[in-house]
């Protein structure tokens, strides 16, 4: 899933869910019981690397996942999508576009309603987060042709350790 907070990943993702066999990993459902509060500075990149490597042994038994958070830049979608190949698995990269007023409308929401699931996002945060999130062009959602990794990094592999701590390919 490829998106802003509030953009609906997590519902498209629980659609995905229902319609076929698969292994849902929602980065929100993870950090409060895991941490006792949805933004525990530093442990995002920690959990999100277990997670990645929950997916390709799931995969690698031939199990379908759905990654849910976000992954802001195509270095990531990348990397992602070397590792589903290397475990013998195809990835689709699904993106949901959100306007900023209607994402302030969704936050805001989804705050008041489960507040103890995530936490407040002012105006502010939402132009911080746009200007880190790298929207997908359509060519990089529909191509099979996946950059070459970063200068420094032999292969994809060796990127997600550095990006993300806890993944161990």
């Amino acid at each position: 899933m490829v998106g802003l907070p509030g953009a609906g990943k997590t519902t498209r993702a629980r659609q995905i869910e229902a319609e076929r066999p698969a292994l849902r990993l929602t980065l929100d459902e993870w950090m409060v019981p895991l941490f006792g509060e949805p933004d525990a500075g530093g442990k995002q990149d920690v959990l999100e690397g277990r997670l990645v490597w929950l997916a390709i042994r799931a995969l690698r038994i031939d199990v379908s996942v759905i990654l849910d958070f976000g992954v802001w830049s195509r270095d990531e979608r990348s990397a992602l999508r070397w590792l589903a190949g290397e475990a013998g698995a195809n990835c689709e990269l699904h993106y949901l576009a959100i306007d900023q007023e209607e994402q302030q409308r969704r936050l805001e929401s989804r705050f008041e309603r489960e507040p103890g699931s995530t936490y407040e996002m002012r105006y502010f945060d939402l132009d911080k987060f746009r200007s880190q999130f790298q929207v997908p062009s359509q060519d990089e959602l529909t191509t099979e042709q996946i950059d070459m990794p970063p200068s420094g990094h032999a292969s994809w592999g060796s990127w997600a350790s550095e990006r993300w701590p806890s993944f161990v390919p």
